[in-house]
């Protein structure tokens, strides 16, 4: 996980959920999944289901005792990203790939530690597809603290294809191919929270987790790339972009029942916990 924080001095019940929000996170794989590889690269998981159609969109791949291969030798970045995304194309107008964002994500060559690492890109794909894939992707999440220990939260809007309605952090997103952490980070902090770039430049880096487990739109793992950002007194968050309905500051207690009440979507709550349980938490809460 990229390093796991230490326990601050936290009231007992918050550690025990925080503790919980840590495991859902990072959960056990199903038996009977398909390796999904890139010439010798394992890259992604494939339920076994989904092989029937898999192999009619994608006629040249070899299937053979449970892995999937794609032999893409002599291809470059480009070439393999655009075989790959006509497949995915073909995926959608089938029904079987939803949430198209018409937004690329990056499959980076694996490393022993994405946590603390990042390998080269091998193609890119439209972010809607990599869960169905199995593929790794990467995303920024940001703390929002408030003077008076209390922790800014959003709601997801109704019509987000994920977890619509759950709480997450001050602001979060995935990582487009080719933009930099940071700057994705700031931002996102203004579409979702109107946070101007004068005050998203206090970000301090807090840490990596990968999150890992079934979907129902198939493998979900990701690195999770955590940031705090202290607010100033009398900052209200504003949603520029529609992706969220509300926001909430909570104090402890608050955010422990809501923790302890799956009120969070499964990441945001492992980045709330991460946080808290970071080395420089009683500091981010004393602004």
């Amino acid at each position: 996980m990229g390093g796991m924080p230490s326990p601050s001095q936290m009231p007992a019940a918050l550690q025990a959920v925080m503790a919980r929000c840590l495991a859902h996170a990072h959960q056990a794989l199903p038996s009977g999944l398909w390796r999904f590889n890139l010439n010798d690269l394992a890259l992604g998981w494939v339920h076994p289901m989904r092989l029937p159609l898999l192999q009619a969109c994608w006629p040249e791949l070899q299937m053979k005792d449970g892995v999937v291969v794609w032999a893409a030798q002599g291809m470059d970045v480009a070439q393999r990203s655009l075989r790959i995304a006509e497949v995915a194309a073909m995926l959608r107008q089938r029904g079987a790939i939803a949430g198209w964002r018409d937004e690329p994500y990056a499959c980076e060559r694996p490393v022993e530690d994405p946590c603390v690492a990042r390998g080269e890109t091998l193609f890119e794909l439209e972010r809607a597809a990599f869960r169905w894939f199995g593929f790794m992707s990467r995303a920024v999440h940001i703390n929002g603290f408030l003077p008076g220990a209390r922790m800014v939260c959003g709601r997801r809007a109704l019509t987000k294809p994920t977890d619509p309605g759950k709480l997450d952090n001050l602001a979060a997103g995935g990582l487009p191919a080719g933009e930099d952490l940071r700057d994705c980070a700031r931002r996102e902090l203004w579409e979702e929270a109107g946070v101007p770039m004068s005050l998203s430049t206090g970000l301090q880096p807090r840490g990596q987790l990968r999150s890992v487990r079934m979907t129902p739109d198939g493998l979900h793992d990701e690195v999770l790339h955590i940031y705090s950002l202290t607010l100033p007194l009398g900052f209200s968050p504003s949603n520029q972009d529609g992706e969220v309905s509300e926001f909430l500051s909570l104090d402890l207690e608050s955010l422990t029942q809501r923790l302890q009440g799956d009120a969070f979507s499964i990441d945001a709550a492992a980045v709330v916990a991460w946080g808290l349980m970071h080395a420089q938490a009683l500091s981010d809460l004393r602004t």
